[in-house]
C-alpha cells in the first residue's frame, strides 16, 4: 500500500529502546493489516480464531506488540482511518478484486499441498472488517492506550498530530506519511525482533527504522512538493501502479529536470481518471482535525475478561503481559510518563 521509494532512501536502524519516552502516532489500519496477514497457521494459512470461530489475529498482534512498545517506554497513540477520498474508490475496488483472486489461489494451493503458495496467498487475502476495528479500539482503551479517529486518511491525521507537536513521529510501514509532510517516520514497529525468512530455516533480526523528511529531501536534492510529484509518478493509493515504465530512479530524474507538476506531466502519459493535480492537492492539504487526545486507564480485569474469557487467549501469557503493563504503569507514575495510562 502507498508509494514505495525504498531503493532511493536509506533508513537509519535504531533500537526499540531508543524510542523510550517518545510519543508515536501509529497508523492503526496499516499495523492491523500486518497482524492479519502474518499471524496465521503455517500449514493452512488460516488466521487465529477463538472457539466461536471469530478471527483474533488482529487482537493478538495488537495486544502483544503494543505491550512490547509500552515496555520499551514508547507512548503509542493509534490513529484509525476515516472516510477515504472519493477518488480512492477505484483503488479500493482493485484491492478487493486482488484479495478475491488471492483467496481462490489460496484454495488451490491448499489442494496442491504447496505450503509456500498457501502462505503467500493467504497473507494477500487479509480483510479488515468494521467489527475488528471496534474490537481493536476497545482493546486499546482497556490497555490504557489512546486512539484517535481520523476524518479521512489515518496517516494524514497522524502527520497533523506530529506537525502540531502532539507526537514525536508517525509509525507506519508506508512512505505516504512523508508525502503528507511528516518530519519523522518510524518503520518496523510491528515486526521488530527475530523473524523467520520465508522458505528458509534461518532468521534475521528486524529493528525499527527512522526516516527523517529533511534528510530524505536533502539526499535526493528535491523539495517536498517534488517528492509528492515523484510519488505520483511511481504510484500512490490514488493511482495504483503509477505511470507505466517509470520506477523511482526515472521518476526522480524527471522531477529534477522538469521541476513542476505541470512540466513533469507534459513528459508522461497519464492513464488515470483522477487528475495528478487533485492527488497533489490532497497530499498538500488533506482532511485533518485538531483532535483532543483522550487519556485512557489500564483496566486489567476487563482485559482478562475480553481476551481470556471471550476470546480464549492463554491465561498464563496474558497474566505475564499484564504484570509487565502494571509495572510500566507504576514506573510511568513515578517518572511523569504515565499520563497515557
Amino acid at each position: 500500500m502507498g508509494v514505495s521509494i525504498t531503493e532511493l532512501v536509506e533508513a537509519r536502524q535504531i533500537e526499540l529502546e531508543s524510542l523510550c519516552g517518545k510519543t508515536i502516532a501509529i497508523d492503526a489500519y496499516n499495523m492491523m493489516y500486518q497482524f492479519l496477514s502474518s499471524i496465521r497457521d503455517r500449514m493452512t494459512g488460516e488466521p487465529l480464531r477463538d472457539s466461536k470461530g471469530r478471527i483474533t489475529s488482529h487482537l493478538s498482534g495488537l495486544f502483544y506488540r503494543t505491550s512490547r512498545m509500552i515496555e520499551a517506554g514508547i507512548i503509542p497513540i493509534y490513529v484509525f482511518d476515516g472516510k477515504p477520498p472519493d477518488f480512492k474508490d477505484e483503488t479500493i475496488a482493485q484491492r478487493r478484486e486482488t484479495k478475491e483472486v488471492a483467496r481462490e489461489k489460496w484454495k488451490e494451493a491448499l489442494k496442491a499441498g504447496d505450503a509456500e503458495a498457501v502462505r503467500r496467498y493467504s497473507m494477500a487475502s487479509s480483510k479488515l472488517t468494521s467489527d475488528m476495528v471496534v474490537e481493536a479500539k476497545h482493546l486499546l482503551s482497556l490497555m490504557g492506550v489512546s486512539s484517535v479517529q481520523a476524518p479521512s486518511e489515518g496517516e494524514a491525521q497522524a502527520t497533523h498530530l506530529l506537525r502540531h507537536g502532539k507526537v514525536w513521529a508517525v509509525g507506519s510501514q508506508d512512505w505516504d506519511s512523508l508525502l503528507f509532510g511528516a518530519d519523522r517516520l518510524v518503520k518496523n514497529l510491528a515486526i521488530t525482533g527475530k523473524r523467520k525468512i520465508p522458505r528458509k530455516e534461518s532468521y534475521i533480526t528486524v529493528k525499527p527504522e527512522l526516516i527523517e523528511l529533511s534528510q530524505v529531501l536533502s539526499a535526493l536534492g528535491i523539495s517536498r512538493e517534488q517528492l509528492i510529484i515523484m510519488g505520483i509518478l511511481i504510484g500512490t493509493d490514488y493511482n495504483m501502479g503509477g505511470v507505466k515504465g517509470l520506477g523511482p530512479k526515472k521518476a526522480l530524474q524527471l522531477v529534477k529536470e522538469h521541476k513542476t507538476l505541470d512540466n513533469v506531466m507534459k513528459q508522461v502519459e497519464w492513464e488515470f481518471k483522477t487528475t495528478p493535480q487533485k492527488i497533489f492537492d490532497f497530499f498538500i492539504n488533506p482532511p485533518a482535525e485538531d483532535i483532543e487526545i483522550k487519556k485512557e486507564t489500564l483496566m486489567p480485569e476487563e482485559l482478562e475478561r475480553m481476551l481470556i474469557e471471550e476470546h480464549d487467549f492463554s491465561k498464563e501469557r496474558i497474566d505475564s503481559s499484564l504484570k509487565k503493563l502494571k509495572a510500566c504503569q507504576e514506573k510511568g507514575k513515578q517518572t511523569g510518563l504515565g499520563s497515557f495510562m
